[in-house]
């Protein structure tokens, strides 16, 4: 082997994984700094200097590696997959600063505010975190704000600014943000990187108000949560989370907000953009999506009230709102002492409904984790299929989604990634529960990280934290959440295309 000479000439390196990973590091540096601005003014903490200090590095990071790099005319598949992974890690990495500067976590324990910054970025919403309503007004806008830039905001703004990456900026997306075919991603990247963003935007800001409008809520409590929500996230500024407003307004605002925010965005903006007013509702994937969750409501419901563990009111209400926080990803939770909010102490038949819930999450396109609907849709088409082709050998059978035809090749490629979801499920399994967890604590954790869900059962329910996990157990499980988050082959792939650049066999 030999260096690549490129590394020692003069001008621009080309590598699209530093260059891409230097705009999204410069796109947390406005973050930061408003929220240090946020502390600054809060009266209750002054710990503005952390974020500050954090959103100049990050700044200045970002640019120096912008400057240092540039992207060739042609940048290959492999890229893709590496811009995208490494910038999440970048952005990890950067968002655990203030919690350290700030002595939310001291430097002995980095390893726990790596994995509050990569839960928030992966949209996770775990937590690691004893009391979080002792951070400051800064720092917890902060801690929300990693979920709204993970929701869809990095990759997405960083292809609005390369449109040299032509259709590969639109192959970038495809990892991160979008969903079906449809007129608009055949646009330029960065038509349809900002015009994503408006529609992102503008969901937050509607959320935002309608929290806002309705009692108990303050301006910060529904800007914090409208952050969350819109990414599907699950942080909440406070301990008990929604459960601290005991608001059925509140809880039926982000049930309608986590099922708009589980669905694609690509459906979004046809639906108010080109005015196709039932385009949510021809999609196959959006309204498989609804009925299982919506059935999923029922069936709980009403095992919850045979299994008599609270009048009919408080089973429905608290029943309703833990499915379709668990089926969205988001993960809030709603526990008060009188409901029933905690789902730990449901019986075991609820158990496995939310469990199966969590495994599936939202629709492809959508900020939502999880294996997508779309992958189930697909493996029950193609077990389908297969059982027929027992009766009949010589027969064709395409596999379609709605209208259109699904080749082979995506047919293969999402039974591989369930196949890949499932080991990896059971591989985090067997390593946590070998540190010292109980099975369900274990398996559910694993499944809830690799769903960017946050909750879990056993002793990480939503009432808990993850502190019931062991240190390498955490660290087991912040792979796993960037692992689902990035969908699996990004992060497989992320070590093989710098290696490439940088070495260059003989």
């Amino acid at each position: 082997m030999r260096i690549n000479p490129n590394l020692f000439t003069e001008g621009p390196i080309d590598s699209p994984t530093l260059n891409v990973m230097g705009l999204a590091l410069a796109f947390l540096s406005p973050g930061l700094f408003l929220a240090g601005v946020v502390e600054w003014i809060s009266v209750t903490s002054h710990n503005e200097w952390p974020l500050f200090a954090s959103a100049a590095i990050s700044l200045n990071l970002g640019l120096t590696l912008r400057a240092l790099t540039e992207i060739s005319d042609e940048v290959k598949p492999l890229s893709m997959f590496s811009m995208v992974a490494w910038s999440w890690v970048a952005c990890s990495f950067m968002g655990s600063l203030p919690y350290l500067w700030g002595g939310v976590f001291p430097w002995a324990n980095f390893d726990g505010a790596l994995f509050e910054s990569i839960s928030g970025f992966s949209t996770s919403g775990s937590t690691v975190l004893e009391d979080i309503e002792s951070l400051g007004k800064g720092m917890l806008f902060w801690r929300q704000l990693t979920q709204w830039y993970g929701g869809m905001g990095m990759i997405v703004l960083a292809t609005a600014v390369l449109p040299r990456l032509g259709v590969g900026g639109l192959a970038l997306m495809s990892k991160e943000a979008t969903g079906h075919k449809s007129d608009m991603f055949r646009a330029s990247a960065t038509r349809t990187a900002k015009t994503l963003w408006t529609v992102y935007f503008a969901t937050t800001v509607t959320i935002a108000i309608a929290l806002w409008i309705t009692p108990g809520p303050t301006l910060f409590d529904a800007i914090t949560h409208a952050l969350s929500t819109a990414a599907t996230g699950g942080f909440s500024t406070y301990n008990s989370s929604v459960g601290y407003f005991d608001s059925v307004a509140v809880e039926i605002i982000l049930i309608l907000a986590m099922l708009f925010s589980a669905i694609s965005y690509t459906l979004h903006y046809r639906a108010f953009t080109q005015r196709e007013r039932y385009a949510w509702f021809r999609s196959s994937e959006t309204r498989v999506f609804l009925g299982v969750t919506f059935t999923a409501a029922l069936l709980v419901t009403l095992i919850n009230t045979s299994d008599d563990i609270g009048s009919f009111t408080t089973v429905l209400r608290d029943s309703v709102f833990n499915v379709v926080a668990l089926a969205t990803s988001t993960g809030f939770s709603n526990a008060r002492p009188e409901g029933i909010g905690d789902f730990v102490l449901w019986g075991a038949a609820s158990q496995i409904l939310i469990l199966f819930l969590m495994t599936v999450g939202g629709t492809t396109g959508s900020t939502a984790g999880g294996m997508k609907v779309l992958r189930l849709q697909i493996g029950l088409k193609a077990l389908k299929r297969e059982l027929r082709l027992f009766e009949h050998r010589k027969g064709i059978f395409p596999i379609t989604m709605g209208r259109e035809p699904v080749s082979d090749r995506i047919i293969s490629s999402a039974l591989a990634f369930v196949a890949l979801f499932i080991s990896f499920v059971i591989l985090g399994t067997i390593a946590i529960s070998a540190l010292g967890n109980d099975l369900i604590t274990s398996a559910s954790g694993a499944i809830s990280a690799m769903s960017n869900m946050g909750p879990a059962l056993g002793d990480a329910g939503p009432t808990s934290n993850y502190l019931s996990f062991s240190r390498p157990a955490r660290s087991i499980l912040a792979f796993l959440m960037i692992l689902g988050r990035l969908e699996i082959y990004a992060v497989l792939l992320m070590l093989v295309a710098p290696a490439n650049r940088i070495l260059i066999r003989k």
